[in-house]
């Protein structure tokens, strides 16, 4: 299996990949050296920027090119395309354990300065065992102002053998000085069809449940995948796509806001539960706790513990965020089909599963009606960006729902 199987529907990104995978392969295999600071070798560059809505593969893309550069496979040197996935270069890089490819995702609400610093000081060093050094920031649109200077005078002055990766949904997620020392890939939607196809090839999933999970999340690989395979997820999608039929007065309106708010705290809770006991045992032991969260910390590691504490809190608040985001996502797919019936529109429902619903809030309004809703859950989402209170702007949403 090559390293490009799993990056769907983007033909023409592929082949410019391979394409700098090859010029990448001849600049250290013919003049023993990497391009300089600023200069590219044919289609090879130090810095790239992935754009592309959520779920288009954006960090695929950039992971299966990392593994591309790192390829050690006899077959490249007679001609053969860089990326091969068998070799221990592909491998390791593909799983991250390779000891030059450095991915970096985020589970907080940006990526400060320190972490930043960090990086650029891991890119300034030689390759250990590969032949570049990779940084993969799958989160570039999460780098705070700060943290996006210190970036840009990596990216303006790169060390011979390492490459930048950047991920975001688009270029006004990143700055301008670092976006104009980039080379830009666009990845777009990946079409249904070749999403189901993916999850029955690479997950086994059946395929009617495959093609399903595919046309309700539109394209977007990770949540098909997700849908297909976790029952809270479909629970949780369920729920939202009732919630139109439960707007019909103001203590509807409010109950449902609530419970998509709870909905999202749960998520939250999950989550802490699974990742912060772990992490705070495995701080105490490294601090030289006894074992039992009830023994005392040594003197002088209490700022530790602190920290970690203050980070696990930063990423309840983004999970819930993002948990939140998605049922948004989810509802406004709904008014979407809801309008695509209203207008007598051939394009393919994506919530064929609740059609019903679907018909019935169609009939009792009209488009004009279901377009101010669809409004109402986008200034929902603007509304959250800018920190309003969540219940305070979800409560906004349905009564709107209910109004439009």
């Amino acid at each position: 299996m090559a390293v490009w199987d799993d990056l769907v529907g983007q033909d023409r990104v592929t082949e410019q990949l391979s394409a700098a995978a090859r010029d990448a392969d001849a600049l250290v295999t013919g003049a023993g050296g990497g391009p300089g600071p600023g200069e590219s070798g044919g289609s090879m560059t130090h810095a790239w920027l992935f754009t592309g809505p959520p779920g288009s593969g954006r960090a695929t893309a950039a992971r299966a090119f990392a593994a591309a550069l790192q390829c050690v496979s006899p077959d490249r040197s007679v001609g053969g395309v860089p990326g091969c996935g068998f070799c221990d270069g592909c491998h390791t890089s593909l799983v991250g354990t390779h000891a030059d490819v450095e991915i970096v995702r985020t589970d907080q609400l940006s990526i400060g300065v320190k972490e930043t610093r960090d990086l650029v000081r891991r890119a300034q060093l030689s390759p250990a065992v590969g032949r570049w050094q990779v940084i993969v920031l799958e989160d570039a649109d999460r780098l705070t102002e700060g943290a996006g200077n210190v970036l840009l005078k990596a990216v303006e002055e790169p060390a011979p053998r390492t490459v930048w990766l950047l991920c975001a949904p688009s270029l006004e997620d990143v700055l301008p000085t670092i976006r104009s020392r980039c080379r830009l890939l666009t990845l777009r939607t990946p079409p249904v069809a070749a999403v189901a196809d993916l999850l029955v090839r690479r997950d086994g999933i059946e395929p009617e449940i495959a093609g399903q999970s595919a046309r309700a999340t539109q394209g977007h690989i990770g949540r098909a995948r997700r849908l297909a395979t976790d029952e809270r997820t479909r629970a949780r999608r369920t729920a939202v796509l009732r919630l139109p039929l439960r707007v019909d007065d103001v203590g509807g309106c409010l109950k449902a806001a609530q419970e998509l708010i709870d909905a999202a705290s749960e998520d939250a809770k999950q989550v802490a539960e699974e990742v912060d006991t772990k992490e705070t045992e495995e701080l105490r032991a490294a601090l030289g706790a006894a074992a039992g969260t009830g023994s005392r910390l040594p003197r002088g590691t209490a700022g530790a513990m602190k920290e970690l504490q203050d980070r696990q809190k930063r990423r309840s608040t983004r999970t819930q965020r993002d948990s939140l985001d998605l049922a948004l996502v989810d509802l406004t797919g709904f008014y979407r089909d809801v309008l695509a019936m209203q207008l007598g529109s051939r394009v393919e429902l994506a919530n064929t599963d609740v059609r019903d619903a679907l018909q019935r809030v169609a009939s009792g309004s009209g488009p004009e009606g279901t377009l101010r809703r669809i409004e109402a859950i986008i200034e929902c989402r603007r509304a959250l960006d800018r920190n309003v209170a969540p219940l305070l702007a979800v409560e906004a949403m349905t009564m709107a729902l209910r109004a439009g």
